[in-house]
Protein backbone atom coordinates (compact mmCIF):
# COMPACT_ATOMS: atom_id res chain seq x y z
CA UNK A 1 0.00 0.00 0.00
CA UNK A 2 1.31 3.32 -1.19
CA UNK A 3 1.67 6.15 0.83
CA UNK A 4 1.25 10.01 0.25
CA UNK A 5 4.37 11.40 -1.87
CA UNK A 6 5.93 14.21 0.22
CA UNK A 7 8.63 16.32 -1.43
CA UNK A 8 11.45 18.87 -0.47
CA UNK A 9 13.22 16.54 1.66
CA UNK A 10 16.80 18.09 2.94
CA UNK A 11 20.11 17.03 3.47
CA UNK A 12 19.75 17.67 7.18
CA UNK A 13 16.75 15.51 6.94
CA UNK A 14 18.93 12.54 5.00
CA UNK A 15 21.53 13.25 8.32
CA UNK A 16 18.49 11.79 10.45
CA UNK A 17 18.96 8.58 9.65
CA UNK A 18 21.82 6.26 11.48
CA UNK A 19 23.58 5.06 8.55
CA UNK A 20 23.64 8.26 6.69
CA UNK A 21 25.26 10.95 9.73
CA UNK A 22 28.85 10.05 9.26
CA UNK A 23 29.39 9.50 5.62
CA UNK A 24 31.14 12.20 2.65
CA UNK A 25 28.93 15.19 1.99
CA UNK A 26 29.14 13.91 -1.49
CA UNK A 27 28.09 10.71 -0.67
CA UNK A 28 24.96 11.92 1.52
CA UNK A 29 24.55 13.95 -1.89
CA UNK A 30 23.97 11.20 -3.57
CA UNK A 31 21.75 9.18 -1.87
CA UNK A 32 19.24 12.98 -1.20
CA UNK A 33 19.54 12.50 -5.14
CA UNK A 34 17.54 9.39 -5.55
CA UNK A 35 15.06 9.10 -2.22
CA UNK A 36 11.33 9.75 -2.42
CA UNK A 37 9.35 10.49 1.25
CA UNK A 38 5.88 9.37 1.33
CA UNK A 39 3.62 9.54 4.30
CA UNK A 40 2.21 6.82 6.02
CA UNK A 41 -0.90 6.06 8.00
CA UNK A 42 -1.15 3.98 11.17
CA UNK A 43 -2.13 0.46 9.76
CA UNK A 44 -0.95 0.80 6.25
CA UNK A 45 1.57 -2.12 4.92
CA UNK A 46 4.12 -1.51 3.17
CA UNK A 47 5.31 -5.11 2.98
CA UNK A 48 3.94 -8.73 3.38
CA UNK A 49 5.37 -11.71 4.14
CA UNK A 50 7.15 -13.31 0.85
CA UNK A 51 6.36 -10.32 -1.68
CA UNK A 52 9.48 -9.53 -4.06
CA UNK A 53 10.58 -6.29 -2.52
CA UNK A 54 13.14 -4.28 -4.39
CA UNK A 55 12.84 -0.91 -2.83
CA UNK A 56 15.00 -0.47 0.41
CA UNK A 57 13.22 2.05 3.22
CA UNK A 58 14.02 4.25 6.10
CA UNK A 59 12.20 5.88 9.14
CA UNK A 60 12.02 9.85 8.55
CA UNK A 61 9.62 9.94 11.21
CA UNK A 62 6.79 7.57 13.10
CA UNK A 63 7.21 3.60 13.88
CA UNK A 64 7.05 0.59 12.18
CA UNK A 65 6.35 -3.21 13.25
CA UNK A 66 8.00 -5.85 11.74
CA UNK A 67 5.81 -9.26 12.43
CA UNK A 68 4.76 -12.42 11.27
CA UNK A 69 2.30 -15.09 10.98
CA UNK A 70 2.02 -18.66 12.91
CA UNK A 71 1.09 -21.30 10.71
CA UNK A 72 -2.41 -20.73 13.03
CA UNK A 73 -2.83 -17.19 12.13
CA UNK A 74 -1.45 -16.06 15.43
CA UNK A 75 1.19 -12.61 15.13
CA UNK A 76 4.07 -12.02 16.21
CA UNK A 77 5.90 -8.77 16.53
CA UNK A 78 9.66 -9.00 16.07
CA UNK A 79 10.65 -5.28 16.36
CA UNK A 80 9.29 -1.80 16.65
CA UNK A 81 11.57 0.35 14.53
CA UNK A 82 11.56 4.39 15.00
CA UNK A 83 13.35 7.68 13.77
CA UNK A 84 16.38 7.11 12.14
CA UNK A 85 16.16 3.44 11.80
CA UNK A 86 16.61 1.07 8.06
CA UNK A 87 13.38 -1.02 8.04
CA UNK A 88 14.71 -3.95 4.97
CA UNK A 89 18.26 -4.27 5.00
CA UNK A 90 17.92 -7.44 3.85
CA UNK A 91 16.30 -6.55 0.58
CA UNK A 92 19.75 -6.47 -0.79
CA UNK A 93 20.14 -10.71 -0.91
CA UNK A 94 17.64 -10.56 -3.70
CA UNK A 95 15.11 -13.03 -1.98
CA UNK A 96 11.15 -12.76 -0.95
CA UNK A 97 10.80 -10.65 2.64
CA UNK A 98 9.91 -12.96 5.48
CA UNK A 99 8.02 -10.51 7.38
CA UNK A 100 5.12 -8.06 7.50
CA UNK A 101 6.41 -4.14 7.68
CA UNK A 102 2.76 -2.26 9.02
CA UNK A 103 3.07 1.10 9.73
CA UNK A 104 2.48 1.69 13.80
CA UNK A 105 2.68 5.41 14.32
CA UNK A 106 2.15 7.85 11.01
CA UNK A 107 5.31 7.73 9.45
CA UNK A 108 7.27 9.39 7.16
CA UNK A 109 9.38 6.81 5.11
CA UNK A 110 12.37 7.64 2.59
CA UNK A 111 12.25 5.15 -0.35
CA UNK A 112 15.03 4.23 -2.68
CA UNK A 113 15.42 2.09 -5.58
CA UNK A 114 17.51 -0.99 -4.59
CA UNK A 115 19.72 -0.73 -7.44
CA UNK A 116 19.95 2.78 -7.27
CA UNK A 117 21.46 2.79 -3.70
CA UNK A 118 23.59 -0.56 -4.35
CA UNK A 119 25.68 1.83 -6.88
CA UNK A 120 26.43 4.09 -3.83
CA UNK A 121 27.05 1.35 -1.49
CA UNK A 122 29.99 0.25 -4.14
CA UNK A 123 31.57 3.79 -4.13
CA UNK A 124 31.70 4.48 -0.40
CA UNK A 125 32.81 1.75 1.83
CA UNK A 126 31.71 3.73 5.16
CA UNK A 127 28.00 3.63 3.80
CA UNK A 128 28.38 -0.74 3.55
CA UNK A 129 29.77 -0.94 6.58
CA UNK A 130 26.79 1.45 8.54
CA UNK A 131 24.54 -0.74 6.63
CA UNK A 132 26.07 -4.22 8.34
CA UNK A 133 26.08 -2.96 11.28
CA UNK A 134 22.09 -1.66 11.26
CA UNK A 135 21.75 -5.97 10.27
CA UNK A 136 24.21 -6.91 13.29
CA UNK A 137 22.41 -4.75 15.29
CA UNK A 138 19.07 -6.53 14.60
CA UNK A 139 20.30 -9.65 14.72
CA UNK A 140 21.79 -9.13 18.19
CA UNK A 141 18.18 -7.99 19.03
CA UNK A 142 16.94 -11.71 17.67
CA UNK A 143 19.53 -13.67 19.68
CA UNK A 144 18.44 -11.74 22.73
CA UNK A 145 14.45 -13.06 21.40
CA UNK A 146 15.14 -16.50 21.01
CA UNK A 147 17.05 -16.45 24.56
CA UNK A 148 13.66 -15.49 26.02
CA UNK A 149 12.29 -18.64 24.41
CA UNK A 150 13.42 -20.47 27.15
CA UNK A 151 10.71 -21.67 29.81
CA UNK A 152 10.64 -18.87 32.28
CA UNK A 153 7.12 -17.33 33.59
CA UNK A 154 5.39 -14.55 31.91
CA UNK A 155 5.63 -12.19 34.14
CA UNK A 156 9.64 -12.00 33.67
CA UNK A 157 9.25 -12.14 30.20
CA UNK A 158 7.31 -9.16 30.20
CA UNK A 159 9.18 -7.39 32.79
CA UNK A 160 12.71 -7.83 30.13
CA UNK A 161 10.20 -7.02 27.01
CA UNK A 162 8.98 -3.58 28.89
CA UNK A 163 12.82 -3.22 30.00
CA UNK A 164 13.60 -2.93 26.29
CA UNK A 165 11.00 -1.02 25.35
CA UNK A 166 11.93 1.77 28.15
CA UNK A 167 15.44 1.32 27.03
CA UNK A 168 14.37 1.87 23.75
CA UNK A 169 11.32 4.85 23.79
CA UNK A 170 11.83 5.84 27.10
CA UNK A 171 11.28 9.43 28.41
CA UNK A 172 12.33 10.19 32.29
CA UNK A 173 8.91 10.82 34.02
CA UNK A 174 10.41 11.94 37.46
CA UNK A 175 11.47 8.38 39.12
CA UNK A 176 9.20 6.48 36.57
CA UNK A 177 10.02 5.92 32.91
CA UNK A 178 7.17 6.58 30.18
CA UNK A 179 7.43 4.01 27.37
CA UNK A 180 6.80 6.65 24.29
CA UNK A 181 4.77 4.14 22.16
CA UNK A 182 0.64 4.00 21.96
CA UNK A 183 1.08 0.32 22.65
CA UNK A 184 -1.69 -1.98 24.29
CA UNK A 185 -2.18 -5.37 26.10
CA UNK A 186 -2.69 -6.67 22.06
CA UNK A 187 0.49 -5.18 21.21
CA UNK A 188 2.70 -6.86 23.96
CA UNK A 189 0.53 -10.17 23.07
CA UNK A 190 1.99 -10.04 19.68
CA UNK A 191 5.56 -9.07 20.85
CA UNK A 192 5.49 -12.01 23.33
CA UNK A 193 3.57 -14.27 21.28
CA UNK A 194 0.81 -15.25 24.14
CA UNK A 195 -2.77 -14.39 24.56
CA UNK A 196 -3.79 -11.31 26.16
CA UNK A 197 -5.25 -13.07 29.04
CA UNK A 198 -2.07 -14.15 29.44
CA UNK A 199 -0.30 -10.92 29.44
CA UNK A 200 -2.95 -9.11 31.46
CA UNK A 201 -2.95 -11.67 34.53
CA UNK A 202 1.62 -11.00 34.18
CA UNK A 203 1.15 -6.84 33.72
CA UNK A 204 -1.51 -7.49 36.97
CA UNK A 205 1.83 -8.52 38.84
CA UNK A 206 3.71 -6.07 37.70
CA UNK A 207 1.51 -3.74 38.58
CA UNK A 208 1.08 -4.62 42.37
CA UNK A 209 4.79 -5.36 42.86
CA UNK A 210 4.91 -1.46 41.91
CA UNK A 211 7.12 -1.77 39.00
CA UNK A 212 4.62 -0.67 36.20
CA UNK A 213 1.45 1.51 36.03
CA UNK A 214 -0.75 3.23 33.47
CA UNK A 215 -1.07 6.91 33.12
CA UNK A 216 -4.21 7.34 31.14
CA UNK A 217 -3.21 5.37 28.27
CA UNK A 218 0.61 5.69 28.66
CA UNK A 219 2.43 3.16 30.64
CA UNK A 220 5.43 3.93 33.22
CA UNK A 221 7.57 1.85 34.24
CA UNK A 222 10.36 1.61 36.69
CA UNK A 223 13.49 0.42 34.27
CA UNK A 224 15.95 -1.08 37.16
CA UNK A 225 13.32 -2.75 38.89
CA UNK A 226 11.82 -4.39 36.24
CA UNK A 227 15.91 -5.51 35.14
CA UNK A 228 16.06 -6.73 38.65
CA UNK A 229 13.03 -8.54 38.81
CA UNK A 230 13.46 -10.19 35.76
CA UNK A 231 17.26 -11.58 36.98
CA UNK A 232 15.81 -12.55 40.49
CA UNK A 233 15.37 -16.26 40.64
Amino acid sequence: MSGKRKDNISIEQICCIKAFKNLEKDTQQKILSICESHVYKKGQILFLEKDQVNVFYAILSGKVAMSRYSGWGQKRIFFILGVGELINEVVFDDLPVSVVCEVFENATILKFRKKDFLNIMKEDFTLTLNIMNSIGRKQRRLYRQLKNTVPIKMDKKLAAKLWKLSRDYGIQRDEWIQINLKITVTHLSYMLGSSRETISRAMTILIEAGIIKWQGKQLLVREEKLLQYYRNP
